[in-house]
Order: structure tokens, then sequence, then C-alpha cells
């Protein structure tokens, strides 16, 4: 994996890259980033650029023996350890390695619950458990076999619990030249005992414009596709990635057309549409449909709220929300936020679409045309 793979983060990057050159490595770091963000491809960059044998000016090489190796995740002086299901008390994430190349080499951003569809869970609970621990202090108290520097990358240590204290004298106190990249999500969720011996390195999520471009250059998605992919994304790539994959109608106009039969209370077109269009499209559309409606009534309780500079929208859905604010008030978007976020959470649960979408259309029509709003929102009415 080399920097110029990854999508956006320069700063990241260039932070990372001059730790490098100014001989300023700290053998334990935290990258700390929401998923999606690339911090896990970022470690691995790093990794790479620190153990490559023909440094160029801003990334490795990709082509010395050691690069090549870490393309294909075997060089002997690079480990890693994640959350896995265990079968038994002995498992370790070797146990389970062949799978872990396999994922991150299809997906650098893969988050947990593309990693558990690669494994055979069995409704267990994933954790990094005390064998892995005792595991990870028996490979680094070896030598480096090739390169200057032993690495350990550790992905989401909030799995670690309290086997996490096993590590502690190691991280505090590793043999000369070992580094510890740990890839986290939650600082929260680490032990503090961890957390207080690591350097952390925040990396921020994704531009929508670099999920955007990214989709239209390297997975072939046309421009409007694109943009209301990206903003679903919410700055998650891996979501994105997602998204692409499931997404069959264009939500926009889907869910411009359902609000205007609400909006005119026309009772035909919408059992057309709870009937056909909306009940048939599949329960990760329907999923992607509701939220894309969520972004968009908060977008508009944004706009209505004069926080325009907090709005970053593609043209067409920025056309809509400055007409539909027009008619519409912040208890009533509120209103209709709540009903698609409950939607959203009985479609999760399996609940009958064609039931389900009809009783929140006619909640809409309650709400667009009648200004019948359910308790707690009517403070806000403008």
């Amino acid at each position: 994996m080399q920097f110029k793979d990854i999508v956006g983060q320069d700063e990241v990057k260039n932070h990372l890259i001059q730790t490098v050159k100014d001989d300023r490595i700290s053998h334990a770091q935290l990258f700390l980033g929401p998923e999606g963000s690339g911090s896990l491809a970022l470690a691995m960059a790093y990794a790479q650029f620190i153990s490559c044998i023909n440094k160029l000016e801003n990334d490795s090489c990709g082509e010395c023996s050691s690069c090549r190796k870490y393309n294909k995740l075997v060089h002997p002086d690079l480990h890693f350890s994640y959350p896995f299901f265990a079968k038994h008390k002995e498992d370790t994430a070797l146990t389970f390695i062949e799978e872990w190349r396999k994922a991150f080499l299809a997906n650098p951003y893969l988050g947990l619950d593309e990693w558990r569809d690669h494994l055979s869970a069995d409704n267990k609970q994933a954790n990094i458990n005390i064998a892995e621990a005792h595991s990870i202090i028996s490979k680094l108290s070896l030598k480096p076999f090739e390169s200057e520097y032993k690495v350990l990358i550790m992905w989401l240590p909030e799995y670690l619990e309290k086997s996490g204290n096993a590590l502690l004298k190691i991280i505090e106190e590793p043999s000369q030249k070992t580094l510890f990249l740990l890839v986290a999500q939650s600082q929260d969720q680490i032990l503090n005992t961890i957390l207080s011996r690591t350097q952390i390195v925040k990396i921020p999520k994704l531009k929508t414009k670099e999920i955007e471009q990214y989709l239209i250059k390297e997975k072939g998605a046309d421009t409007n596709k694109a943009a209301q992919l990206a903003y679903l994304s919410n700055g998650n790539l891996q979501t994105a990635q997602h998204l692409l994959i499931h997404q069959e109608n264009d939500y926009h106009e889907l869910f411009l057309s359902w609000l205007r039969s609400c909006w005119g209370n026309q009772g035909l077109k919408i059992v057309e549409y709870t009937d056909g269009e909306l009940s048939k499209m599949g329960r990760e559309n329907q999923k992607n449909f509701l939220r894309y409606g969520i972004n968009l009534m908060r977008e508009c309780m944004l706009f209505m709220a004069n926080a325009s500079e907090l709005i970053h929208l593609p043209e067409k859905e920025l056309e809509f929300i400055s007409k539909f604010s027009q008619i519409l008030n912040l208890a009533k978007a509120e209103a209709i936020a709540d009903e698609l976020e409950k939607a959203h959470f009985h479609i999760e649960r399996n609940a009958n679409p064609k039931i389900l979408f009809l009783d929140v259309s006619l909640k809409l029509v309650k709400i667009l045309k009648f200004n019948s709003l359910p308790k707690g929102t009517q403070h806000i009415l403008l």
C-alpha cells in the first residue's frame, strides 16, 4: 500500500512522511479516525514507507523486495492483530491470516461488518483475546528478519478489553526498533492504560468531493450518482462503495416524487409508490432511500436555521431544499425526519415494506397537508 493509492488525507500523509525524514518515528502511535476514512490504509502505507529500501521523496518505491512483500502482506517483519470470532480459546489472529489478507487486499477501507462476512462468525462476539495478546508478545520478542523495524498493526484495539493489559509492558518498553501502529475508531472505548502510552494521529473523515471523484475515476460511476452517494456516505468511503453496489435508483427523483404525492394528498399515487417503486426496490435500497431522505431533511433544517455555510450539497439537492423550505418549517422538517428514522429502524428489522411505506406516507400527508404534528415538535413551529 502506497500513499498515492489512498484517497485524500494529504495533510496526514505529509505529517507521517516528515516523521520518517526527521527520524522522529514514535514507537507507539494511535491512528484515530472514523470508519472509511482510510486510517488502516494510512498505517499500512506508513509501515511500508518506513521499511522501503529505495524510498522516493514522498512515498515508498513499490518495487523493492520489501515493498513487494508488503503489497502481498507477507513481509516477515509485518504483523497484524485484529478482532476475530474465536472458535477455540487458543485461536489467535494468525488463525485467520489468510482471510485477513484477502479482505484487506480487496478493500483497505473495510469495516467490521465486512470483515465479519469473511469469517464464520456463528453469532459470536468479536474480540482480541488473551491468547492473541500472548502471541503478540512472543512475535515481537524476536529480532527483525529483514527490515530495520518490526511492525505490528493492530486494527480496532477497542476490542482488546482487559486482555490488553498484558501488552502494557511491551508497548511501554519494546525491544529496539519495534513499531506499534494501533488503528482505532473510538478513543473512548480504548483502555486508558494503552491510550496513555501512544501518540495520537488524528485522521478526519473524507471530504464529499474526494469521495465523489474516487467513485467517478476508480469505480466508473456517473457524475449524478457519484454526487448522491458521496453526499449519503458522510465521509465514509466504505459506505460509499457499499451504496454503489446496492443502488439501483435515483434517490433524489424518487424521494421528490414521493413527497409531492404526499403534499398533494394523492391517494392513488401514494398507493402506486408504496406497492410498486418503494416496496420492490430491495431492502438495502430501501434503507439507503430512507437515509437519503433523513439527510435531506437535516439539510433543510440547517437551511431554515440560516446555517447555509454548513450545507454541502450537490446542485440538484440544493435547489430542492431552497424550494421545499418555502412550504416547510422546522417543526415539519423535524417531524418528517423522525418518521423516516423510525421507518429505517423497522426496515432493518424486516418490517413488511408495503405496510410500512403506506403508513409513513399517510403520516407525511398529515404533517405536510394538515399540519398534524407529533407531540414534542409543536414547540418549534415558526
